[in-house]
């Protein structure tokens, strides 16, 4: 696992190889299994395999070629009802993007978290047809990976361990 923590990485051009069913739920359930504050599980998915629907996806953001190149988006959404915390019930979305991403590196596929999209946020909404109180948290752009991740570099901990008491 901690292997697999170091190597993943944002992969942005895809084949045109499709994405079973079962992996893609699969990846949604994974994500369903972060934490998050009371067990409210705020996070709602919208799967997206449609090319068409990729394309007015892709209109929304300056990255679109990533999501028109993915054989697969899920759109991650906060579910306002389910919400109880919103900073909390935010970060328990981020663990549970995070869980996906680590779910799609472990299978052999390779995806990316988009967030520039959120700048239109209510067009993707529109969109997908979420229902009311379902906010845009990220959009998950993932496939088989047409090119292999970079190499990966953080920054060493004595520069981000603020300290030791």
């Amino acid at each position: 696992m901690l292997e697999e923590i170091k190597t993943r990485r944002s992969i942005r051009r895809f084949r045109e190889d499709s994405v079973d069913d079962h992996t893609i739920r699969t990846i949604v359930e994974m994500g369903t299994w972060a934490p998050s504050g009371l067990n409210n599980q705020p996070w709602r998915f919208v799967v997206v395999r449609s090319p068409e629907v990729r394309k007015r996806l892709a209109g929304q953001t300056k990255y679109g070629s990533t999501i028109e190149s993915a054989p697969v988006c899920i759109a991650v959404f906060l579910s306002q009802p389910e919400s109880y915390e919103r900073v909390k019930d935010v970060q328990a979305i981020g663990a549970c993007i995070q869980n996906m991403l680590l779910t799609i590196h472990h299978l052999g596929l390779g995806g990316v978290w988009l967030g520039e999209i959120l700048k239109n946020r209510g067009r993707v909404e529109e969109i997908l047809g979420v229902p009311e109180g379902c906010e845009l948290m990220a959009v998950i752009a993932f496939g088989w990976p047409a090119t292999a991740g970079g190499p990966g570099v953080r920054r060493p901990l004595g520069e981000v361990v603020l300290g030791w008491k």
